[in-house]
């Protein structure tokens, strides 16, 4: 790649990273400062700091793989420094989206309104069953990354480092079958949280449209909150899928671009737009939560006074 392009590239990824690990530090330390003060934890706070913890490992995991990429794209050819990266990448990739998934889940049950036992004994238990399921999340997205780094061997790195230098092989066209069958799996099960997301966004569609029904029944003009919970926790789920497709389809060109010419092009532009994700959705989860919304308004208030205290 030429220089100015290098560069511009490095630029812009890191000015996405800098705002993603401001937004989720933030998050994580208002919630881990609570924790320590009250001495105990609520499940949102729970969901929200592990998300939070993941998007910045999932950050810095991207940063580095650009970084290498363009700095230093030999160091890839030994295998086992890509091993590494391939085994973070997959595991906070998706402990981000089953974090994330937990958090739309989450808001279901606390919101909506449903009276079937199923639902009424999910709603009921799910305080007591946040720590398991997020352990359940990290020990099945640590199974994934081990069985994908696992398959993807050193001929197959060598191959792609290779590709424009010769003729490709039968071995590096048995090796690249391999990997895309692998990476197509690998994308199925990233379908599976968002499907849950998306089926969480409906209900709760259902359950606001039913709460309106019986409020025009009722009459009653009076403020409501549990329309403006639903709204919220809405906001909160479809800014998580609108955001996830867009990751998901620049993680499909990165993943991709092996079978591309100007592979570490493609590679940085789709991590360029995957860094989108981790990045933004944190201060639209900030602007969401009204603990984390006027902890920040506090702190821009008193940054904004020492800056006026210092120009005098």
């Amino acid at each position: 790649m030429p220089d100015k392009v290098e560069t511009t590239l490095m630029l812009i990824a890191a000015g996405e990273f800098s705002m993603g690990i401001l937004g989720n530090a933030f998050i994580g330390l208002v919630n881990c400062m609570g924790w320590i003060k009250n001495r105990k934890i609520t499940s949102i706070d729970l969901i929200l700091t592990s998300l939070a913890i993941s998007r910045i490992c999932l950050l810095c995991i991207i940063l580095l793989d650009c970084f290498i990429l363009v700095l230093y794209p030999d160091v890839y050819t030994a295998g086992k420094q890509m091993r590494i990266i391939d085994f973070f990448w997959t595991l906070t990739n998706h402990l981000s989206v089953w974090f994330a998934t937990c958090l739309s889940i989450f808001y279901f049950l606390k919101i909506a309104n449903f009276y079937h036992p199923l639902f009424l004994w999910m709603k009921w238990r799910i305080d007591s069953m946040i720590p398991r399921i997020l352990l359940g999340c990290l020990a099945v997205s640590a199974f994934i990354s081990l069985v994908v780094t696992e398959n993807l061997n050193d001929d197959f790195r060598y191959c792609v480092k290779t590709k424009r230098k010769a003729n490709v092989t039968v071995r590096c066209r048995v090796n690249k079958a391999q990997y895309a069958s692998i990476k197509i799996c690998l994308n199925l099960l990233t379908l599976l949280p968002f499907s849950a997301s998306l089926i969480s966004f409906l209900l709760l569609i259902l359950s606001l449209w039913r709460h309106n029904r019986q409020m025009k029944v009722s009459a009653t003009r009076c403020r409501d909150f549990n329309i403006e919970a639903h709204v919220g926790a809405m906001k909160a789920v479809i800014s998580f899928l609108l955001l996830f497709i867009a990751y998901y389809l620049a993680f499909l060109v990165a993943t991709s671009s092996y079978f591309m010419p100007e592979t570490e092009l493609a590679v940085i532009i789709g991590e360029l737009i995957a860094l989108i994700y981790p990045s933004s959705h944190s201060f639209i989860l900030i602007l969401g939560s009204k603990k984390l919304r006027q902890t920040s308004l506090t702190v821009l208030w008193k940054v904004k006074y020492i800056l006026n205290r210092r120009n005098f």
